[in-house]
């Protein structure tokens, strides 16, 4: 089930402050930029970056997927590995809101995000 229009404004409130907040400078997001989307119940962030060899070309590197589940009300949280599969983030496998989510993926205290 999607989310609803209110659900997906505040969603887009606390995205684009999480983004907003961690977004690389202006002049390099041509090669590199952070973006999130909004799919189904999960919302997920990636970078957006260009080919080296062919900069008009852009490619999505995965970082981050926090998916809403209503019967529990809470977000399962989720990290992309070298398999390129979605593998719970053990240490906070779920949070209460969004805002908590963008928190864990900013702390990053395992280096599982951002690297």
């Amino acid at each position: 089930m999607a989310f609803s229009e209110k659900e997906i404004q505040d969603i887009e409130r606390v995205m684009d402050g999480f983004i907003a907040e961690r977004r690389p400078p202006e002049q390099v997001r041509a090669q590199v930029d952070l973006c999130y989307r909004i799919s189904n119940q999960s919302v997920e962030i990636f970078e957006l970056r260009a080919n080296l060899s062919n900069p008009s070309e852009k490619y999505e590197e995965s970082i981050a997927k926090a998916t809403f589940v209503k019967t529990k009300n809470v977000w399962k949280v989720y990290w992309q590995r070298q398999d390129l599969k979605w593998h719970s983030y053990a240490p906070f496998p779920e949070t209460p809101s969004l805002k908590e989510f963008t928190q864990v993926v900013a702390e990053d205290n395992h280096f599982c995000f951002f690297g």
